[in-house]
């Protein structure tokens, strides 16, 4: 296919880079990052979408995804798809959707989970919200970039189940660090508590697959002095997304609303900024009962 990646940051550009390998022409535009080998550089956004019969965007935030998008629909062939891979506000992913569909373009909102690791080595899983028709178009190309692809159901799916995992993961790290600290302060060995929760009612991915405490359990960025990994300030996005979701929804979440606070202070005034989130754990540490 002809394809167009529009932001080649972290995880746009192994996510174009891989496209290429897999034999597909692909134009790039980013403000400042630069073209991956293989990737042919366009001149601004709807340069490298015109032509493409998909338009993938990894963007920051959902404004710049609705500036993007009044910039490529009217570029795009009629029939081509706008597949929108940055993780954004519900409400922003269906206005840009409902563009797409009035210029006759098919749309998909298609968040990612896995990381840079995983948008390097085309494990990425996407969970998309979009048309049948759409998602058909797409999913050869979310099966290059990616080990699975969920079409989860119309416009705003995937973004809604987006937000609503990384709720979960953000307040299950909570919990974890908060576990492990606790430990530490009973005494408890930290090995002996990996094995015991690790195979009990306790388990969960962020204690048995990035553990946040260092030298247990699989290899993790609490081994790499808390690089991310999935840095702090990105969780704490994803979290004030999930909240400012519930609020339009009128959906009580104070787990997630406490996560959000949590990660507020760790990031803006705690020194966390530039950590993996997982650095809750030294946090937590570091910090007696109050």
């Amino acid at each position: 296919m002809k394809v167009a990646v529009i932001g080649l940051g972290n995880m746009g550009a192994p996510m174009a880079a891989n496209l290429v390998k897999a034999g597909h022409q692909v134009a790039g535009f980013d403000l400042v990052a630069p073209c991956p080998a293989g990737v042919t550089c366009a001149t601004s956004a709807a340069a490298a979408a015109t032509g493409a019969d998909v338009v993938i965007t990894m963007l920051p935030n959902g404004a710049i995804l609705r500036a993007v998008a009044a910039e490529v629909v009217p570029a795009m062939h009629p029939g081509a798809v706008l597949c929108d891979c940055s993780t954004v506000d519900v409400e922003s992913a269906r206005a840009v959707a409902a563009q797409a569909t009035a210029a006759g373009l098919g749309a998909l909102d298609a968040p990612v989970s896995g990381g840079v690791g995983g948008a390097t080595a085309g494990t990425l899983t996407f969970m998309a919200g979009g048309s049948d028709e759409a998602f058909a178009t797409v999913k050869p190309l979310f099966e290059v970039m990616g080990q699975k692809a969920v079409h989860c159901g119309g416009a705003g799916a995937g973004q809604a189940a987006k937000i609503c995992n990384n709720m979960i993961l953000g307040v299950t790290m909570i919990a974890t660090c908060e576990a492990f600290a606790l430990a530490d302060k009973l005494g408890l060995d930290r090995q002996k508590m990996f094995d015991v929760v690790s195979t009990s009612s306790g388990y969960s991915w962020t204690m048995n697959a990035y553990c946040p405490a260092p030298g247990i359990g699989p290899k993790s960025p609490a081994d790499n002095g808390y690089k991310p990994g999935f840095a702090a300030e990105l969780m704490l996005k994803d979290l004030r997304l999930s909240q400012q979701a519930a609020e339009a929804a009128d959906a009580d979440t104070p787990m997630g609303k406490l996560a959000a606070a949590l990660y507020t202070s760790f990031v803006e005034q705690e020194g966390g900024r530039g950590m993996d989130f997982s650095a809750m754990l030294p946090r937590f540490e570091a910090r007696g009962r109050g």
